[in-house]
């Protein structure tokens, strides 16, 4: 099964973009995953092609339009049943690495790019969309987020990376930040390769890892290390059933 990516965008040459090159290139030309970019202008019904009006009840900016929106959708989903639509947006959920490898199990996505000041509520009410924010900040447009997005699951695909386990201890994988990795030489500018790293003591390099995550962790991102503690600390749900009879 091929992943169908199907971005709704203003600027369809945005795609594949840097997703044509490296891992993800050599994918897209070995058709592991495919780009279909629908322009969203074509589905706009007047002679000036507009996709946009101002915002009802005033203010700055421009609001992309329900029914050129829904035209664009609903061609899009007709030529590619089955796939889940998203909507890049900062009202959106913020992605997880979790639901990046859902997606990445699935057929593909299609997904809508915004501008300006955003997206006719309306489209939301009339379509099953899943709005994402890829996090805590505005961009020109959904594009960016959206190659973001697509380079996080495309690189989950079955062989595009070198070997299946290479994604296993990345940050927010386990819940942790990814621990600190070396290479040689082992002294640069007075600075050496710790230890543990060399001692070949396959033991205590796992542990010199998994503390190097957790410390790394509660330091730079106490939002994830409060998650991982609690998650550690929540009985499995036998245990609770167990204590329950």
């Amino acid at each position: 099964m091929t992943f169908t990516v199907v971005p709704l965008t203003l600027y369809p040459d945005i795609f594949p973009g840097p997703l044509g090159h490296s891992m993800a290139g050599r994918a897209l030309e070995s058709r592991t995953w495919a780009c279909a970019p629908v322009q969203i202008r074509d589905f706009s019904t007047d002679k000036h092609r507009t996709v946009d009006d101002t915002p009802a009840g005033g203010g700055a900016g421009m609001v992309l339009k329900a029914d050129v929106l829904a035209a664009a959708l609903d061609h899009a989903v007709a030529a590619h049943p089955g796939l889940p639509i998203l909507a890049m947006t900062p009202r959106g959920t913020p992605i997880t690495q979790r639901r990046v490898r859902d997606l990445a199990v699935g057929p593909g996505a299609i997904i809508l790019c915004g501008r300006f000041e955003g997206f006719d509520e309306r489209i939301f009410d009339a379509r099953p969309i899943e709005q994402v924010s890829m996090g805590d900040i505005i961009l020109s447009g959904g594009e960016m987020g959206a190659l973001l997005l697509l380079d996080a699951c495309i690189r989950l695909l079955p062989g595009v990376m070198g070997a299946a386990s290479s994604g296993d201890d990345e940050s927010f994988e386990n819940g942790l930040l990814e621990y600190p990795h070396y290479t040689r030489p082992v002294e640069w500018e007075g600075r050496t390769i710790p230890e543990v790293l060399r001692s070949g003591d396959h033991a205590k390099i796992a542990a010199w890892r998994k503390q190097q995550a957790e410390d790394h962790t509660r330091l730079r991102r106490p939002d994830l290390w409060e998650r991982h503690i609690d998650a550690r600390a929540r009985p499995a749900s036998g245990a609770r059933r167990k204590e329950k009879d």
